[in-house]
């Protein structure tokens, strides 16, 4: 890593800033002067993750790279963390368990790789698939893949280049090096050594982990294993005690109960169907009322509905794909309550929930058409929840 390089970095936000404090000659464009720049260059260009491979800078672009690319010869053992769902929760796992051994986290979450100090011993970087897609050199020496869902198609183009992006460390990793990843891609090739899951099970079987001495449920026992498996690699150790002292952050099947003494869950975090899906396994035999839309951005929701349908479930529809919502609803013969906003949904839930019940909002959707964030939306149910007696 030479810092008095010049480089040529094209976004001007959180990660180009990150890349410019690092790198004082990188010279940093976006839409507005891109006509700066020589196009015809071969100088080594970094392109900030949010910007889409259809994006005018980036089709006249040459030489491009991410900004983990630019730590390719200083980066510590490093252990990448991606997938649809679960990434974050896997990667503050890892640190967890792992920063007594001074490791350090970032990427995707937290602090961009170019603000991470390589003293450390450990990386630990949540991996998105927009920095993946740009990523041509640089790879993991451990890799933690969860399973690949439909999920950012407009930014991808299609769920196989989305998947594509996914699976490019594999296909960089050299021997020595160890991916841990769905049984679907076992095939996919690589030098690296490969050990494929099919579930929790399969993966507690092959590690020889006891799940009955973990406090985690799905979706976050997969997070757990996978963390519990990297220590297990590097440390040879399988450490209970100090993974049972992880938290789950706000948002992500947060249960909590009402005035009434009824279980309610904040899944406000879960923005596709597949994340939806799997907050449900836990509560599969219990009367789900489910609270459902936002904007979906054109996803394909059928795999959602084939998969709730035969569910003891009611459907309460917001959001700006309420009426897609519903249609399929009806497709599906699943009973839907049509509620237009949050607060109405939570007012209707109140009086259905009974015994053996669930009120959870899980909206395989953004939260941008009502809400500033899913973090808001998430605070907002609660908030209507815990106040039911006085709406």
């Amino acid at each position: 890593m030479n810092l008095n390089e010049k480089i040529r970095v094209l976004g001007k936000g959180l990660t180009a800033q990150a890349i410019k404090d690092k790198f004082p000659n990188a010279t940093l464009y976006d839409d507005n002067d891109f006509e700066l720049y020589d196009k015809d260059s071969n100088e080594k260009t970094i392109v900030s993750p949010g910007i889409p491979p259809y994006n005018e800078m980036i089709k006249k672009a040459n030489n491009i790279h991410s900004d983990y690319d630019l730590f390719n010869d200083s980066m510590p053992f490093s252990i990448w963390i991606s997938g649809t769902n679960g990434k974050t929760t896997t990667t503050q796992m890892c640190q967890h368990i792992l920063s007594s051994y001074n490791s350090l986290c970032g990427g995707n979450i937290g602090t961009p790789v170019s603000k991470l100090s390589t003293k450390a011993s450990i990386w630990i970087l949540e991996t998105s698939s927009f920095t993946l897609h740009y990523t041509n050199i640089a790879r993991p020496n451990l890799y933690l893949l969860l399973p690949i869902s439909e999920d950012h198609i407009t930014w991808h183009g299609s769920f196989e280049e989305y998947e594509n992006a996914k699976l490019k460390p594999i296909s960089l990793m050299q021997e020595g090096e160890i991916a841990i990843i769905p049984e679907k891609y076992e095939n996919y090739k690589t030098n690296a050594y490969k050990i494929t899951y099919k579930n929790s099970i399969d993966l507690c079987n092959k590690f020889g982990i006891n799940k009955d001495k973990l406090k985690f449920k799905e979706p976050f026992l997969l997070d757990a294993l996978l963390a519990l498996c990297a220590k297990k690699i590097i440390f040879d150790e399988i450490d209970y005690e100090r993974i049972n002292t992880f938290k789950i952050d706000e948002h992500k099947l947060e249960e909590f109960v009402d005035n009434k003494n009824r279980i309610w869950v904040n899944d406000s975090k879960a923005t596709n169907i597949d994340a939806t899906i799997n907050a449900l396994i836990s509560y599969k035999e219990m009367n789900i009322h489910l609270i459902l839309g936002g904007d979906d951005k054109g996803a394909n929701l059928i795999p959602l509905f084939e998969n709730i349908q035969n569910l003891n479930i009611i459907v309460y529809a917001i959001g700006s794909n309420s009426k897609r919502i519903e249609n399929y609803c009806k497709k599906y013969n699943i009973r839907i309550i049509s509620s237009e906003k949050l607060e109405y949904a939570v007012i209707k839930i109140d009086s259905n929930l009974k015994e053996n019940s669930i009120g959870i909002l899980s909206p395989a959707a953004a939260s941008l058409d009502q809400f500033k964030s899913y973090a808001q939306r998430g605070k907002e149910f609660k908030k209507l929840v815990l106040n039911l007696s006085k709406l």
